[in-house]
């Protein structure tokens, strides 16, 4: 038996450490109070830190009970005694240190916890506002730890995979120039360059490329990034993080074999035994998938392909789809596996969502008995029902559902009918993570006004180069662009950049940009570009949202430490906040609030 006095001053083991062969040990923990049970003569403490949970107890012939019957939960105290075996009756077998306990001869409170605003211990759901203004408390929960410690793995796996693979690890500029991106910058005034402001980066891109320009081969960086927009479930406000990556001299398939063992890789690492898709992950035009998929975010967990049946309905019997065919609309089928034996209830609950969504209805087709049931089926001609069923690849016992519009329209339309089915029909398979590449995505687009604009991002190499500028048509021209997709959640988008000064006029004046515009915008990339730049390319998986799947979180803040809320508070923090006259005059800059709306409520109203 050890001496108490020879023990470190707050513990010889961690919670999670004690095991039966312990126990003839003295021992002494220190921890948070997790949950205490009173059964009269005796006090159970669960006690839990970092690396787990020991139950420890206390009799109560004991000096130490009135102490430890009066702490808190989430009280901090360390407690010293012998580690004894528990009987077999009582061994708790999904503890890890379910065969022993501590019986407490020596006990101090490091720290009274006050009445807690959240409870630790149990399964009780609190608002998220709760949660996130005493976060610190939020994350002792075993779900919060968890969350974190993957999201700390899979950052260490990705770095070790890149540093394996040939990169280098950089570190870029935190302020930095303000750059018209696709968000707006968050501003950093400056105090000794009065009426001038840095931006935080929304992205290392323009410094990646200039270390590519500099002559390093490949780059990488665990890159926080900053932008001022609006939260979404898989959007965090404010800041986030991404795996920046940049190669040189490499075709758009070498970025791809670079990056796809990484991806592969840390999803097997952290998967939890789902399967993970076979490399080559498969590459998927982006015309192809909005026809197939109705986004450029396909989640290929889902069995069935949308497909156009637009000349099924041509002239057909079945009037409004044939009025609307004939006015230059698109007719898109949706395949449902199974859904011909559901109730009338299904079919009524779906059209009150398409309803809900803007849409005047989802009509169907239900096949049985090798003919084709329902509304649509009665007043359309049985080779036309064929046509249909031969086109979505059904068979007795499917049905299929139909979306009628403008081409754009129904394409995103019959996307989101897609995912609501596969949710419906229960065939999204919850054990598997399905990646793909997005490709050929169009170089330019027509904006609402008519006018040629780049439809997704202006400093990708357009295929054919040059040439392509100058001979075809700009709405036929595709870029090196990319993005990778995993269960319908886009990680990244990638490109290989257009490093040639003439291409990139050449790109921008066809969208309307002057060669002044493009200099004054893009100056400090062009000079560079100007004295010798190497073919290069690159992506950036979001690491937030890898870490997001990987936990199976349905919102991205569950997997960040200290995230901001929906508005782009710190609760915890009180950020922002106002700053005083003094600042202001420091910085060389006024306030401009807005005047409160006439009709805001003042306070004390109800």
């Amino acid at each position: 038996m050890t001496d108490s006095s020879n023990l470190h001053t707050y513990r010889s083991h961690t919670c999670g450490e004690l095991r039966g062969d312990n126990a003839v040990l003295r021992a002494r923990l220190s921890g948070w109070v997790h949950r205490k049970r009173d059964h009269g003569n005796l006090l159970f403490i669960d006690l839990r830190d970092h690396y787990g949970l020991t139950q420890c107890v206390v009799e109560i012939t004991s000096e130490i009970f009135k102490i430890a019957e009066t702490l808190r939960p989430e009280s901090v105290i360390t407690v010293t005694g012998a580690i004894e075996r528990r009987s077999d009756e009582t061994i708790n077998a999904d503890l890890p240190t379910g065969e022993i306990e501590l019986r407490i001869s020596e006990l101090t409170v490091e720290s009274a916890a006050d009445v807690l605003p959240i409870q630790v211990a149990g399964d009780a759901d609190f608002p998220e506002e709760l949660r996130l203004r005493y976060r610190y408390i939020d994350l002792r929960r075993e779900e919060m730890q968890k969350n974190i410690l993957l999201r700390n793995g899979v950052i260490s796996s990705i770095r070790r995979r890149m540093t394996e693979s040939g990169f280098t690890e950089f570190q870029t500029p935190i302020l930095t120039a303000s750059s018209p991106e696709g968000a707006r910058d968050y501003l950093v005034p400056s105090r000794i360059h009065p009426g001038k402001f840095y931006a935080l980066p929304q992205a290392p891109q323009i410094f990646k490329q200039l270390t590519m320009v500099a002559g390093f081969d490949r780059y990488f960086q665990i890159a926080p990034c900053f932008r001022d927009e609006d939260a979404r479930a898989d959007r965090s406000p404010g800041e986030f993080y991404q795996l920046d990556m940049e190669m040189s001299f490499v075709t758009q398939e070498d970025v791809f074999n670079a990056l796809e063992p990484v991806l592969h890789g840390v999803f097997e690492e952290f998967s939890g035994g789902k399967k993970v898709s076979a490399r080559p992950f498969p590459r998927i035009p982006y015309k192809e998938s909005m026809l197939k998929y109705g986004s450029d975010k396909p989640d290929l967990r889902i069995p069935t392909e949308i497909c156009d049946v637009s000349e099924a309905y041509r002239d057909s019997s079945f009037g409004l789809f044939a009025k609307l065919v004939g006015q230059g609309k698109v007719v898109r089928a949706i395949p449902a596996p199974g859904a011909a034996s559901r109730p009338r209830s299904f079919f009524d609950k779906l059209n009150d969502w398409a309803r809900e969504e803007g849409a005047g209805g989802l009509g169907y087709i239900t096949y049985e008995d090798g003919e084709g049931k329902g509304p649509i089926a009665r007043n359309l001609e049985p080779e036309r029902i064929q046509a249909i069923r031969d086109a979505s690849g059904v068979k007795d016992g499917d049905a299929v559902f139909f979306v009628c519009g403008k081409e754009g329209d129904a394409t995103a339309f019959a996307g989101r009918a897609r995912t609501r089915l596969a949710e419906e029909l229960e065939l999204i398979d919850p054990d598997v993570f399905e990646f793909c590449w997005i490709v050929d995505y169009p170089m330019f687009e027509l904006d609402d006004q008519g006018k040629l604009d780049f439809s997704h991002n202006p400093f990708s190499m357009p295929q054919g180069g040059l040439e392509a500028l100058e001979t075809d048509d700009p709405l036929d021209i595709l870029a090196y662009q990319y993005d990778i997709v995993c269960n319908g959640v886009e990680l990244s988008s990638g490109a290989i950049r257009n490093h040639r000064p003439d291409i990139m006029f050449k790109a921008f004046g066809l969208a309307g940009y002057s060669q002044e515009d493009v200099e004054s915008q893009f100056g400090g990339l062009l000079n560079a570009f100007r004295y010798g730049a190497p073919p290069h390319g690159g992506s950036a998986p979001g690491i937030d949202r890898m870490v997001m799947l990987l936990a199976d979180e349905p919102n991205i803040r569950e997997v960040i430490l200290f995230p901001m809320n929906q508005q782009a508070e710190d609760l915890m923090m009180s950020a922002p906040a106002e700053i005083d006259a003094a600042r202001y005059r420091e910085l060389h800059i006024a306030p401009q609030l807005p005047k409160p709306k006439k009709d805001a409520p003042t306070a004390g109203s109800n």
